[in-house]
């Protein structure tokens, strides 16, 4: 799954750093939900209708891409001048715009945690590795699916000789060494809502950096990008439609489930991002993806009702007490956050450049590559 960029203070907690306090009080809020007996079965019931209506979103091996689709072929006696080609086009890219796609392929290689968190749930839990359930499958066959997009955005960064290297894979082992707080703990009602909401987020930032690569003639870049986001695209509709069953067969707790996520907001899974160096890589790194328009406030809001919309939040009737009060909360929040957009966005456009280790610890100049038509 990926990553995910985010408005650092507006859509999440603050950054935190790898071994503070503030890692072991954020995770608190993870653990508090364990999964009742009966939720427990509702997610048995729903079964059959996963094997019907989930599993054939994932796509067979010998039908899907693979990295080396879209690279340079080592095999090939030109593979050489493949990447001087590549290398010319990259040179077009302004340095925030590789700022953003660093941040997302950083992300998109923390995969392990992902999937070891997702198997943490109940429902979702592997027991042997190869058990049967279509909720197991499910995990595993996503997992391998996504596997593929941080490999081809390494191996793209990589070639176009612009990343320094060995910073982002300090970052990587940092960020999967330090672990990721995701805002669920035993719940798959709240780990599916989260992944509802990331999918989206990331499907929406691939595919404004696909523009960005297009706007500046890099059309391996835009290819790579756009790819990637189809795929998120169908990971989003699957685990929206588990949430739409849910609201189904168990709209209170769903609904409440719903509010809990939002309160303490859609934690982006890479705010513990550290390089060795910048203490507050995380709050850089989302700043400029807001000043591009990668991945902003709006679109956190944008999703919000998207998904509030698609599950037909507003039209529920016939709730208890608890839930009517998260309905009207989940109901309200996005205009709320409405309020706080503008000075979201202008706290990331006033921020001053910074050096990235990324870059080689070159500071981002002062004008950014706009996303035109956003």
């Amino acid at each position: 799954m990926a990553t995910t960029l985010s408005f650092s203070k507006f859509s999440m907690a603050s950054t935190v750093y790898p071994g503070s306090k503030e890692v072991k009080e954020v995770k608190k809020l993870s653990y508090a939900n364990s999964m009742a007996p009966e939720k427990v079965e509702i997610f048995k019931s729903m079964e059959g209708w996963a094997r019907d209506s989930i599993l054939p979103l994932l796509k067979p091996v010998e039908k899907s891409w693979q990295p080396t689709d879209m690279l340079p072929d080592s095999e090939s006696d030109g593979f050489i001048e493949q990447i001087i080609e590549l290398r010319e086009r990259t040179k077009e890219i302004p340095d925030d715009c590789l700022v953003s796609l660093v941040g997302n392929m950083i992300t998109e290689e923390a995969l392990p945690t992902y999937q070891s968190r997702i198997n943490g749930t109940e429902i979702y839990h592997d027991e042997s590795g190869i058990d049967d359930t279509p909720w197991a499958i499910w995990t595993r066959a996503w997992s391998s699916e996504e596997n593929r997009h941080g490999d081809l955005l390494n191996k793209y960064l990589y070639l176009s000789g612009r990343i320094d290297m060995k910073q982002v894979e300090k970052t990587i082992q940092y960020l999967i060494g330090t672990g990721m707080n995701f805002g669920f703990g035993e719940n798959p009602y709240h780990l599916s809502i989260y992944t509802s909401f990331q999918e989206r987020a990331t499907f929406i930032s691939h595919g404004n950096t696909a523009r960005l690569a297009m706007q500046h003639g890099d059309s391996t870049l835009a290819k790579i990008c756009g790819t990637i986001a189809a795929d998120e695209k169908r990971h989003e509709t699957a685990y929206s439609r588990i949430v739409g069953k849910l609201f189904e067969v168990d709209p209170d707790g769903t609904m409440v489930a719903f509010a809990d996520m939002l309160k303490y907001r859609i934690a982006m899974p890479g705010q513990l991002m550290f390089d060795g160096q910048d203490m507050n890589l995380f709050d850089h790194y989302s700043n400029v993806a807001t000043r591009l328009g990668v991945y902003t406030a709006t679109d956190y809001i944008n999703i919000l009702e998207h998904l509030v919309s698609f599950w037909n939040v507003e039209k529920l009737v016939g709730l208890t007490s608890e839930a009517q009060m998260a309905q009207e909360f989940v109901c309200a929040l996005p205009n709320r956050l409405r309020k706080m957009e503008e000075r979201a966005r202008a706290r990331a456009v006033q921020a001053a450049a910074v050096p990235f280790s990324w870059l080689s610890n070159r500071s981002l100049a002062e004008e950014v590559s706009f996303i035109q038509g956003k």
